[in-house]
């Protein structure tokens, strides 16, 4: 994509209230509706999100105002056609995205973030979609067990499970091991009617659901009757040594401290451990502490172990998720604050 200056004052700084004209020319190659958006879309949100008037003429984009304002919507605009260019669409959440990873001054391109294909399947592709998503992926490459941390919404539990669907196909385990502490049931299930299949199937179907995007629906029976998948109760982790394996602890937060010390010495040689949990959204009852809330205390610092936390700007679901998360971790801490120290009584 090529740029000109019609006019600049680079001599004066943003500060004296200097005001640039810049050209951007898009390729021929690029379509300006994908760019643009639908009825100008995505336009009308760059032109929203900054102090500058932005011109379109055939494929030339006019913008005016703060210099700083300037280039970094000129950067923008760059990752948009870079990201047209690997075939995918744009939608005003990757407009979205991509700003706000620029605007965080990041060394990382945006465009290479959303561009790293980690799984694809009925031509669809899963991709992470923030920085720290990317982050949280490449742990996952460096390190044998990696935590994800995080509210609900951030990817944790899906990107860590296409990770495995991945090292499943190119053959780097043998097996996946999904599974998830049920909590509500005590553990141990036997209060509850129906077969064992039918009584941990409602704390394990999040984890069955995410699998269907992922792999060929009919091939998943399969698969699990053959044991290469399985799904199961944290408590029937006890006792057992995974080798060539990719395990995933989901709800880790529901964990004591002992049964994350139990999960975490499974690890056999050859596998990989993800846990996931979000320590704001423990089930645990009263007065139980939560083995993902201290674990970084024991295991900070212990090599090949990766911590990576996400946060309510890493929401990829309805954007409105992240602003109800964003809500309440602030309503949270403003009532952390307001709460009065307990002291001695004089």
């Amino acid at each position: 994509m090529s740029h000109s200056d019609d006019r600049s004052t680079p001599a004066e700084s943003p500060a004296s209230g200097a005001r640039s004209h810049h050209t951007v020319v898009v390729p021929n190659s690029i379509d300006m509706v994908s760019l643009l958006g639908p009825g100008d879309e995505h336009l009308a949100m760059i032109e929203k999100a900054f102090d500058a008037a932005v011109h379109v003429r055939g494929n030339r984009i006019t913008l005016e105002g703060d210099p700083g304002e300037i280039a970094l919507a000129q950067r923008l605009l760059d990752e948009l056609v870079t990201i047209i260019r690997t075939g995918q669409g744009i939608s005003t959440e990757t407009v979205e995205r991509v700003l706000t990873m620029l605007r965080t001054e990041t060394t990382e391109r945006p465009a290479d973030v959303l561009s790293l294909n980690i799984l694809s399947n009925r031509g669809r592709s899963i991709r992470p979609k923030t920085l720290n998503q990317k982050k949280y992926v490449e742990s996952i490459d460096k390190h044998t067990i990696t935590f994800g941390i995080g509210p609900a919404g951030t990817g944790k539990t899906y990107l860590g499970m296409a990770k495995a669907v991945q090292a499943l196909q190119s053959k780097q385990v043998n097996r996946i091991i999904l599974t998830r502490p049920a909590v509500e049931a005590g553990e141990r299930l036997g209060f509850l009617p129906g077969t064992l299949s039918e009584k941990i199937d409602p704390y394990l179907r999040p984890l069955y659901d995410a699998l269907h995007d992922m792999i060929d629906p009919e091939t998943i029976p399969k698969l699990l009757a053959a044991g290469t998948i399985e799904v199961a109760p944290l408590a029937y982790m006890r006792g057992r040594s995974l080798n060539d394996s990719f395990i995933i602890l989901d709800e880790a937060q529901n964990t004591t401290p002992e049964q994350m010390k139990m999960f975490l010495t499974r690890l056999g040689f050859g596998s990989k451990i993800v846990v996931t949990g979000d320590i704001t959204q423990t089930d645990l009852p009263g007065g139980t502490r939560s083995g993902l809330r201290v674990v970084e205390e024991i295991l900070d610092g212990v090599e090949d172990i990766g911590f990576n936390r996400l946060t309510s700007s890493d929401v990829v679901r309805h954007r409105l998720v992240g602003r109800i998360v964003a809500a309440y971790d602030d309503f949270d801490a403003r009532a952390e604050r307001a709460r009065p120290v307990q002291g001695n009584r004089p």
